[in-house]
């Protein structure tokens, strides 16, 4: 049996405050992981940031040798809510209190396994691993005053002040591109250019070209000599955006131009050294991607020197109001945002994150309505389904992320529907839905929708 989600009571109100907020840091306890039975029986590992890996592969916090345990297996993460244990799509998965899970909190004491070894979770009450907060709300052109945005303010000038290569993670719509652009206009090469290449909007057969260039003649259309991204962004940054859509045959030839620092045009023989710092940015978990197959493990292990997470705008609510003010000022010249804007505006979940909420913002002020709907659109008429149709600024988008959007805004209003119809009750629902109650509930949550759970 298969449990998407799981929640572990956790007993006693210390065992809870994993996170904690000071005006200028925030601290965590940390937490140790030790090997109770399994090839590496005895092992243990504690952790010294936020989030504790575990896998084959050399790159992971806890290297298990265990053959039934994944390269990437699971990851560990102290979270306000809790410790969330996280499965990464590994081939035998996590088992949790005689359950398969997906994600669990665990509680201080727990057991879980993975493969054939048995794993336990205990938390150092006595111990903290402490990071500086940024006090600035802005940061470039990205905004946040919440404590997921100021951690990220505070690791950006070191890490701008670097030449590492930088791996972004987010969900669609989190300013990842913006956090990237912040990164250059603080990093020496800020005079220098900033080159932009979207993996994932790049038709397959042109991206290898737009990477590297080609010479005259070296396919057909190639009527002069052009440079790729890589030589056009000499002395600045080259932003390789949704590198996880990346074809897995191109992987190798991008792997080989970041390990020699040199690149070939295509049809060309000379080497063509490279004076760019590289920033990948995906909306996908590159580590799960290794585990499927489709995303070279070499590649990830380069790219990822050092990570970063956009945290999703749910993540963040209370930067909502600084965010909708900021839009409104810049459509509606300088004027504050409506109250009830901002109110209706923080209780969406956004699944579309910032650009959603951008959007909606500049919609509120084209129509001059302060009571819209949930996403930000006129309320849906009496029987419609416009929550799900396509809007205009989706064609502003990517096939891929308009796609994203569209379907995220059919899945609300489909388990919208489904509670409704069901006079609310949760397992009712999942049985009509033909689904799992977890992976519903989990749906739920995600789209901010209530269900009676009895």
């Amino acid at each position: 049996m298969q449990v998407s989600s799981i929640q572990v009571p956790t007993p006693g109100a210390d065992a809870t405050t994993v996170l904690k907020v000071r005006p200028r840091e925030v601290a965590f306890g940390k937490f140790s992981v030790q090997v109770v039975s399994g090839p590496d029986q005895g092992a243990v590992q504690v952790a010294d940031s936020p989030e504790l890996s575990i896998g084959t592969a050399a790159g992971n916090h806890l290297v298990l040798t265990d053959p039934s345990v994944s390269r990437h297996h699971c990851v560990i993460t102290a979270t306000p809510k809790g410790y969330l244990l996280r499965d990464l799509d590994s081939t035998n998965g996590i088992m949790l209190g005689g359950f398969r899970v997906e994600t669990a909190y665990l509680t201080p004491g727990a057991t879980f396994g993975v493969g054939q070894t048995l794993l336990h979770f205990d938390h150092l009450p006595e111990e903290e691993v402490r990071e500086p907060l940024g006090d600035a709300e802005l940061s470039g052109r990205v905004l946040g005053q919440s404590t997921a945005m100021r951690r990220l303010f505070a690791m950006i000038p070191r890490i701008a002040a670097s030449d590492a290569t930088v791996l972004i993670e987010g969900e669609t719509g989190s300013g990842k591109g913006l956090l990237a652009e912040v990164l250059h206009q603080q990093s020496p090469r800020a005079a220098g250019p900033f080159v932009v290449i979207d993996c994932g909007a790049i038709p397959p057969t042109l991206i290898e070209a737009e990477l590297f260039g080609h010479v005259k003649g070296a396919f057909t259309g190639a009527l002069q000599a052009r440079a790729g991204a890589f030589e056009a962004a000499r002395g600045g940054t080259v932003l390789l955006d949704e590198i996880g859509e990346l074809r897995l045959d191109l992987q190798p030839k991008l792997l080989r131009a970041l390990e020699e620092r040199s690149i070939r045009r295509i049809g060309s023989l000379d080497t063509v050294p490279l004076d760019v710092r590289i920033i990948a940015a995906t909306n996908r978990d590159l580590r799960q991607e290794v585990n499927r197959g489709t995303f070279r493990s070499d590649l990830f292990y380069r790219l990822n020197v050092v990570r970063l997470r956009v945290p999703s705008l749910r993540e963040r609510r209370e930067d909502i109001p600084l965010l909708v003010a900021h839009y409104y000022r810049q459509f509606a010249d300088r004027a504050d945002p409506p109250a009830e804007l901002v109110e209706r505006l923080i209780h969406h979940d956004w699944p579309g994150n910032v650009r959603e909420l951008r959007s909606a913002v500049e919609r509120a002020v084209l129509t001059g309505d302060p009571a819209l709907g949930e996403g930000g659109v006129a309320g849906p008429r009496e029987g419609g389904d416009d929550e799900g149709a396509l809007r205009p600024d989706d064609l502003e988008l990517s096939f891929r992320q308009a796609k994203e959007r569209t379907v995220a805004r059919w899945e609300r209003a489909y388990v919208k529907a489904l509670i409704r119809a069901n006079g609310g009750n949760l397992s009712h629902a999942a049985r009509a839905g033909r689904m799992d109650r977890n992976h519903l509930r989990e749906l739920l949550r995600r789209h901010g929708v209530t269900a009676n759970e009895s």
